[in-house]
């Protein structure tokens, strides 16, 4: 395991000070810290019926372009998936914070959970019982709550330094649900902190290349739904033909693998054709938006990434 020193302090839900800036992520101070929180239980709760989850879910599936993504079968299969995961309350409580706060982060997370399961389905032809093991621990933007909401929703340019407190949110994510799956190794921790890895190594914390094609579905999803989406630093959308065009380009500069993202775009085709039958098409016919501020960085002074005080949904 790749030693990482953390630039930035972890806090729990309840603003406890996990991890203070400048913690080595060792293997062995991992198990220590794990084991301090050995005789914590969390309770399971299904997934569907918590809060207005189901209600929101179907009704962000019924608007373009998830409409088609989500035809009648791939609908019914991903409910009756769904329908069979359950979460640890702390999973929950960050969505419920989300939801208020930050509705993007929230409405993101159920469409990245949804479009993943499928596309799962489809690309690794495991059993829906693997599925289920894989995606009940799969809350990618989970380190976000250790991200000051000044941050996540700011309008204008970040600095270097917000920046690097939004990049933060990987390695808080897999501390945490390390901590809260009470292994290091768990798929979910690993999703949190690798979701932003490349295949070419380009990606971040590490710089590692990304190989788990499970975790290269969510990674690719994310990058998905994030450019279908209006954001404050973006008021206006991608349109779904450009967003596809994007995640295109990352095949060609290898940041991506073909088949992860050949299976995406059948699932954007009306026939839904078999994914290894489906032909991608390298022709840039679309316009990103104009209003675009994503990856504009300005110098400016240096902020904390701390708890509750700096804005933060317990850290």
């Amino acid at each position: 395991m790749r030693i990482i020193e953390l630039d930035y302090p972890i806090y729990s839900l309840d603003n406890k000070l996990l991890l203070p800036a400048g913690s080595k992520l060792t293997s062995k101070a991992l198990g220590e810290l794990i084991e301090k929180n050995k005789g914590k239980s969390y309770r399971l709760i299904p997934f569907l019926k918590h809060g207005t989850i189901d209600r929101d879910l179907r009704h962000l599936l019924s608007e373009p372009p998830y409409d088609l993504i989500f035809g009648r079968q791939e609908r019914a299969f991903a409910f009756s998936l769904l329908k069979k995961i359950n979460f640890i309350a702390p999973v929950l409580e960050f969505l419920d914070y989300f939801e208020e706060h930050d509705f993007y982060t929230y409405r993101h997370t159920l469409m990245v959970f949804a479009l993943s399961a499928i596309l799962a389905q489809d690309l690794l032809g495991k059993s829906e019982d693997w599925i289920l093991e894989a995606m009940a621990g799969t809350v990618h933007d989970f380190g976000k709550i250790c991200v000051p909401l000044k941050i996540l929703k700011k309008s204008n340019p970040l600095t270097r330094t917000n920046w690097r407190i939004l990049e933060h949110h990987t390695l808080a994510g897999f501390v945490l649900l390390s901590c809260f799956h009470q292994d290091y190794r768990s798929f979910g921790a690993r999703v949190a902190k690798e979701h932003h890895e490349r295949r070419d190594g380009s990606g971040y914390p590490l710089g590692i290349s990304l190989r788990d094609s499970l975790i290269e579905i969510i990674a690719a999803c994310d990058v998905y739904d994030a450019l279908l989406s209006p954001r404050p630093y973006r008021p206006t959308a991608y349109d779904n033909r450009t967003a596809l065009e994007e995640i295109t380009g990352m095949i060609q500069k290898g940041k991506l693998s073909r088949k992860v993202v050949k299976v995406l775009i059948s699932h954007n085709r009306k026939d839904k054709p078999y994914f290894r039958e489906c032909r991608i098409s390298l022709e840039k016919r679309g316009v990103p938006p104009k209003d675009s501020l994503y990856g504009v960085v300005i110098d400016g002074e240096p902020e904390k990434a701390e708890g509750k005080d700096n804005n933060s949904p317990g850290g």
